[in-house]
C-alpha cells in the first residue's frame, strides 16, 4: 500500500468518527494532493500511516491568509497554509498531531512564509490543539460552502 492509499484509508477512518472532511471529497486522493501543495508528511506508526498534513499555497476559499496579510501588512504570497491535518483515531494521544504540525511550520519558515490556517468552528479538538501551540485567533467568518450551507471558520496564525 502506498502513503497515499494508506492516507485515504486513514482519512476515511477520521471522517465516520470526527465528520473531517466536513464534505467528503469525490476524489480523496486528488483532495490530499491539490496542487497548490508545497509539501506533505505522513506520520507513521509500526509501519502503518496514521497522520497527515500538508502546506501550500493559499488559495481559493483560504481565509486566514488574506487575514494575516491585512493585519501584518504583508502580501498574501507572505504565507503557506496548513491543511489536511488528520490523525488516526486509534493513533491519537501520541502528540502526532503537534509533530506534523511542527514540521510543517518548520518547512513554512525556512521558505520565509508565515503559517496560517482555516478549521471549522465545529472541530473544538483540532482549535484546542492550534491554541496549546501558540496559534493566535485572526478571526472567526462564516463561508459559503454550497447554495444552501454556510460554514463557520476559524482562522489562525502562528506564533511569531
Amino acid at each position: 500500500m502506498s502513503d497515499l492509499d494508506g492516507c485515504v484509508q486513514v482519512l476515511r477512518e477520521v471522517h465516520d468518527v470526527d465528520g473531517y472532511p466536513v464534505n467528503w471529497p469525490d476524489r480523496p486522493s486528488e483532495w490530499l494532493t491539490r496542487t497548490s501543495q508545497l509539501a506533505a508528511w505522513v506520520a507513521e506508526r509500526d509501519g502503518q500511516v496514521v497522520g497527515h498534513i500538508t502546506l501550500s499555497r493559499s488559495g481559493q476559499g483560504d481565509a486566514a491568509p488574506a487575514l494575516w496579510s491585512s493585519r501584518e501588512g504583508v502580501p498574501v504570497r507572505a504565507t503557506a497554509v496548513i491543511s489536511r491535518l488528520f490523525v488516526a483515531p486509534a493513533a491519537r494521544g501520541h502528540h502526532i498531531g503537534a509533530l506534523l504540525m511542527a514540521r510543517a511550520v518548520r518547512d513554512a519558515r525556512e521558505r520565509a512564509l508565515h503559517p496560517v490556517l482555516d478549521v471549522v468552528a465545529t472541530d473544538t479538538s483540532a482549535a484546542a490543539l492550534y491554541e496549546r501551540l501558540g496559534w493566535s485567533l485572526l478571526a472567526t467568518v462564516d463561508q459559503r460552502w454550497g447554495p444552501n450551507r454556510t460554514v463557520t471558520l476559524h482562522c489562525y496564525a502562528a506564533p511569531g
